[in-house]
């Protein structure tokens, strides 16, 4: 317990450290944001003087001097309105330092999300890192702002207050100073136990937006499989988590107001005590008790202000905390200071697999020692059952992932010499996930060359044969896609996705799983329009249906991440193995 204690003190402050940090970036807005909170509780500070000061005027029944109480009334006029300006003043500031801040960590985290190896997004819910970049982000907002609002108002407050005080009279400022660490025990207390509910209760939020994301994007099959009862009863037990959590932080939040209000009373009392007494003796003047008494009113209320704001920076912390662990999270491996090129002409591009190795789960071997060469210009297709590596190879070959050992050449240069962008450039991707941006019909095809032409556009849109269906559209190739393009069908995503393929026409093509979304006559077409556009590329060809890959030039068959047999069509089939059960189980 001690230890997770001093853990939890020990990450508070890096994270206190961390926000800090870039809070100072703004540092001319700070300074003037605290010389206006200075300016402001000098004003409020000066009143009660100014009030002490009217009542002195008042001398008795009948006995009203007007002309010192107006001159009076019209300075506490003129303080108020100058104390005002200069709390406007600070609020802008602190709005501006606050808003920026808070601008600065959500783009460090989408750039972080970037950044992250693949591994990080394929093992961590999407929902929880939504969760962080958005939500926990609002609610560091709101604790940041809450804190510079208040909290160096209050501080001032209670040292000008105490400065007033002892100008008036140091004994009764002495009473009310050892009264005061009552009101930090209290505040102490509370937070210690409040920032590890906060911290609970981001987690179970971010929990709770991961189960909603996933079942608004799988309602079709939640229900389709009668999943709705126990999806209800997961989304209960998280709610129903988060609302004990809540409780709780609220719970003891809420005990800082009245264990405050009741010390603050407790000095208001002392003060107003002991201050009659010396008035009585004519150590002080009425209006100088009434200003004392106002003045142990704003000294004690600063404390009030702490609290709260201690339980918000709680809050605050807590969720600055899981965004900046996202922030701090390794970057995938950077690029080589002196990158290696092998060029963007099409046809010339061969690849090699040099005794590679990679599993996701290092205790879990997937690929172990895979060789594999691919000639320039070749048309290489990959089969096997499901799970023993296809995809992989296409994450490696792609650099999603980096291979555990060995190496993967493309015209002799280790992929990992070269940098990810001109890596990726080389090569065209039509996956069996569909993926489409929010944007129009046009922008999505044009995706892999932004420049094209619309005659570019819709000549690769006849290529896939997606023109046909798109100008059926509502407003054709302007139409706007959202939610990655739900409006369509999944044929019709696919054939957008071979369209964008077509317009950029790198020098090498990946094919996994293509057509496996399109009718069967259609993609007899695009498989002619495929091979005409394979012709001089180097293509990889990922599938399950061997009728689409029997004209390769080569066939990779794989089983349990190693390579069984490797040939032609012709010379697999002859051989009788596992390519030819394979086969004449889809077509016997």
């Amino acid at each position: 317990m001690k230890h997770s204690s001093a853990h939890e003190k020990s990450s508070q402050l890096h994270t206190v450290k961390t926000v800090l940090k870039r809070v100072g970036r703004y540092r001319p807005f700070i300074l003037l944001s605290l010389l206006s909170a200075a300016l402001s509780v000098a004003g409020s500070l000066y009143i009660p003087v100014l009030t002490g000061r009217a009542v002195d005027h008042v001398l008795g029944p009948g006995r009203v001097d007007f002309r010192g109480l107006v001159s009076v009334l019209i300075a506490i006029g003129i303080t108020m309105l100058v104390s005002s300006l200069f709390q406007w003043i600070m609020n802008v500031s602190n709005n501006h330092i606050t808003f920026n801040v808070v601008k600065d960590i959500r783009r460090e985290a989408f750039e972080k999300i970037q950044a992250l190896p693949l591994s990080y997004i394929d093992s961590n819910s999407h929902g929880d890192i939504v969760s962080r970049v958005i939500a926990d982000a609002d609610q560091f907002s709101d604790g940041l702002l809450m804190g510079f609002t208040q909290l160096f108002t209050s501080v001032l407050t209670i040292l000008g207050t105490l400065l007033f005080m002892l100008t008036i009279n140091p004994w009764i400022t002495l009473a009310v100073v050892l009264v005061t660490p009552l009101s930090f025990f209290v505040a102490s207390f509370i937070a210690k136990r409040t920032y590890r509910m906060f911290a609970l209760q981001s987690k179970e939020r971010g929990r709770l937006t991961s189960l909603i994301n996933e079942m608004i994007g799988n309602e079709k099959t939640v229900q389709a499989f009668g999943h709705t009862d126990e999806a209800l009863r997961d989304f209960d037990d998280i709610n129903s988590s988060l609302e004990k959590i809540s409780l709780k932080g609220l719970f003891y939040s809420s005990l800082t107001n009245p264990c405050t209000r009741f010390v603050n009373s407790i000095v208001y009392a002392l003060v107003g005590v002991t201050g009659a007494a010396a008035a009585i003796r004519g150590m002080l003047s009425v209006g100088q008790l009434v200003s004392f008494l106002s003045y142990a009113n704003q000294y004690t209320k600063p404390f009030n202000e702490i609290s709260g704001v201690v339980t918000e920076l709680q809050n605050a912390i807590a969720c600055a905390a899981r965004l900046l662990a996202l922030i701090d999270e390794p970057s995938q491996s950077t690029d080589p200071d002196t990158p290696l090129s092998c060029g963007n002409d099409a046809g010339t591009k061969s690849v090699e697999f040099r005794d590679v190795c990679f599993s996701y789960n290092k205790n879990v071997p997937l690929i172990e020692h895979f060789n594999m060469s691919a000639k320039p210009g070749t048309r290489t297709a990959i089969v096997g059952p499901t799970g023993c590596g296809k995809t992989t190879l296409i994450n490696l070959l792609m650099r999603f992932y980096d291979p555990d050992s060995g190496k993967i050449l493309t015209d002799g240069i280790d992929t990992k010499e070269m940098k990810r962008d001109d890596l990726r450039s080389l090569f065209g991707m039509v996956l069996q996930e569909t993926w489409l941006g929010n944007g129009t019909v046009r922008e999505n095809i044009a995706m892999g060359k932004p420049d094209a032409t619309d005659e570019e556009i819709i000549n690769a849109a006849k290529l896939s044969h997606a023109d046909s269906f798109i100008r059926r559209l509502e407003n054709g190739y302007d139409t706007v896609l959202t939610g990655n393009g739900d409006t369509l069908s999944a044929g019709q995503k696919q054939l957008l996705c071979i369209a964008r393929l077509m317009l950029a026409l790198p020098p090498m093509l990946i094919l996994d799983e293509a057509t496996s979304s399109i009718d069967t006559r259609t993609e007899i077409k695009i498989q002619d329009a495929f091979a005409k556009m394979m012709q001089g590329r180097t293509s990889f060809i990922v599938a399950h249906r061997l009728s689409t890959i029997k004209n390769a030039d080569s066939i990779i068959v794989m089983k349990d991440g190693h390579i069984l047999e490797q040939g032609t069509h012709k010379e697999l089939l002859s051989k009788n193995g596992f390519y030819s059960t394979l086969w004449n189980s889809q077509f016997n």
